[in-house]
């Protein structure tokens, strides 16, 4: 999640306001589904979307990969933690129920569209433009003290460093491997232990990147929005206005079938 796949389909050519509101569409449907005709509903706008940007669904995938630790993780509290209908393992305090894991792979789909979506809108959009529609989706809630331009400069560095943070993940955890560092062998502890090599150094490295940025920033003499103009401007197309209608009946037509039980 982060990195731009250039492209020239017309998901590519969309405007960035238009794939944000689509993109926080599709989560919202992820969220408001409640069975698992809602999932398929949501999957199949999806994986049709990354057909329409010609993305390969394995580079998705892999786009995701880091992420994918925490559906397993909240799929396996589910299944230990969920109860109902007929026990299909127990031992000690551990009960493993049918309504566990029928729970279980409800909530590894439903995050796993969810990262996909996400996915999908970084994946098409360029950082700055996917800052400048986030800034602009706020900027009515600047009369209540929101500060939109700070909040999308923030999110404009944090996709930035995404990427470089793998990479110096990378690079450290090769460096020390070159030094005879062991991270795969040993027990859980040990693995844990392991770790701190590579903890420290990326600690200091983004410290170290952190404070480069504020001074380039503090000699480009940056004070935030005041008086600040953009140099790009959005502009809405028929076809975009189309999408956002559809984001509009996607979500309806999901809260329809939760209605119908769906």
């Amino acid at each position: 999640i982060g990195r731009y796949w250039p492209g020239t389909s017309p998901l590519h050519r969309m405007d960035a306001r238009a794939k944000l509101l689509l993109a926080l569409a599709l989560m919202a449907v992820g969220f408001v589904a409640q069975s698992f005709w809602g999932l398929a509903v949501c999957a199949a706008f999806v994986f049709g979307f990354f057909k329409l940007a010609g993305i390969p669904l394995r580079s998705a995938f892999k786009s995701i990969a880091p992420l994918a630790f925490i559906g397993g993780v909240t799929a396996l509290l589910n299944v230990f933690f969920v109860q109902g209908g007929a026990v299909l393992f127990e031992w000690w305090i551990i009960r493993i129920s049918e309504a566990g894991l029928w729970q279980a792979a409800f909530i590894a789909c439903r995050l796993l569209l969810l990262l996909l979506g996400m996915s999908l809108l970084t994946l098409t959009t360029a950082t700055l433009d996917i800052t400048d529609a986030f800034e602009y989706l706020l900027r009515p809630f600047r009369r209540i003290g929101v500060p939109a331009h700070e909040l999308s400069m923030m999110m404009s560095i944090a996709l930035r460093f995404i990427p470089t943070l793998i990479q110096e993940t990378d690079k450290i955890i090769s460096a020390q491997k070159a030094r005879g560092a062991d991270f795969d062998s040993g027990n859980l502890m040990q693995k844990a232990k392991a770790l701190i090599p590579i903890l420290i150094p990326l600690f200091l490295s983004s410290f170290r990147r952190a404070e480069e940025l504020a001074i380039a920033m503090e000699c480009r003499c940056y004070h935030g929005d005041e008086g600040r103009t953009s140099l790009r401007q959005l502009t809405m197309h028929g076809r975009d206005w189309g999408f956002v209608v559809f984001s509009v009946l996607l979500c309806a037509a999901i809260v329809v079938l939760r209605c119908f039980g769906l």
